[in-house]
């Protein structure tokens, strides 16, 4: 009978979210259905805009309308089960659906973090070598690195996921998290979860510190290229190139490396525990990261408001 109770799963979880905040839960509801509508509304229309503009197809944009697309996919796996969370007050969730959500959700942060990677490496080329980047940044390249970003986060969900679908829940299913992240999920097993952990390691190394190391070694060659430009005309334009990615990598891992990096709060006897702080970290990281992305290229890049502007009577006015 106990080796029965040890192997079965839950049928279900229940995620707490913030009930035990009942008045920031209104306030919370607001403002991420608000922040929701900005990532859908920025996030589309750049998209709109890549497409549509010629002008705008060059290898930068097709990875900003990538990197768009999976600001949106990332936030509508997680945020309307979040905005439902706020009107019950004990969300449940099936076994499969929040299989489904972490899977969502773990493959879209890991494709962004090797996307980041590859515009890096696509401004590097653009500043250091620009008379090889028509050759070396052509159709046939920039279109595969896409591809293996998106097939890279993909691989990485599926093993971390399976991993965890086969692990054994017993009577623990409260999530004490505002949706169904990998993480807390993975703490109410009651089995030995050592695999898990040292796959996690390893694709931590693997998908944010190779990248980060990337990023840095590609923008270090970048800062010496543009220090060696001779005018201030040519060095501000130079890093008006590649200001708007540098400033959403340094938000997008800061919040990350902060996430992870923070120090769990601990009960009296000395358990982990989750507090507010904990919940609100990854929603920041999840939705108002991907808000302001779009914000930032559209501000610092004139091409993109040209797009927006010509975009408008076009379509509004052509009658």
């Amino acid at each position: 009978m106990e080796k029965a109770n040890w192997s079965s799963p839950v049928a279900g979880f229940i995620i707490l979210g913030l009930s035990d905040y009942p008045k920031l839960e209104k306030i919370f509801f607001v403002l991420i259905l608000l922040m929701y509508l900005v990532i859908l509304l920025g996030n589309g229309v750049l998209i709109l805009v890549t497409v549509l503009d010629s002008r705008l197809h060059t290898p930068m944009y097709f990875f900003l309308a990538n990197l768009s697309f999976l600001d949106i996919c990332y936030t509508t796996t997680a945020v309307p089960l979040i905005l439902d969370s706020f009107l019950t007050p004990r969300k449940t969730i099936s076994f499969s659906a929040c299989a489904v959500q972490m899977f969502l959700s773990f493959a879209m942060g890991a494709t962004e973090c090797v996307l980041l990677g590859m515009m890096a490496f696509d401004r590097y080329v653009a500043i250091c070598n620009p008379l090889r980047y028509p050759v070396v940044m052509s159709k046939a390249a920039y279109v595969p690195m896409a591809v293996s970003s998106w097939a890279v986060g993909g691989t990485a969900s599926v093993v971390h996921t399976s991993l965890i679908i086969q692990l054994p829940f017993c009577e623990n299913n409260v999530i004490n998290h505002l949706a169904c992240e990998l993480l807390a999920v993975l703490k109410l097993s009651c089995a030995d979860i050592s695999i898990n952990v040292i796959s996690m390691g390893v694709t931590n190394v693997v998908l944010l510190g190779v990248p980060v190391l990337f990023i840095s070694i590609s923008y270090a060659f970048i800062i010496v290229t543009i220090l060696r430009i001779p005018s201030a005309e040519g060095r501000r334009k130079a890093f008006s190139t590649c200001s708007a990615h540098f400033t959403v990598v340094v938000i997008f891992y800061g919040t990350l490396f902060f996430m992870y990096g923070k120090p769990k709060s601990k009960d009296p006897l000395g358990n982990d525990k989750e507090d507010l702080s904990d919940k609100l970290i990854p929603l920041f990281y999840g939705v108002v990261t991907p808000m302001l992305n779009p914000i930032i290229y559209s501000l610092r890049n004139k091409d993109v408001k040209a797009a927006v502007r010509n975009l408008v009577p076009q379509k509004c006015f052509a009658q």
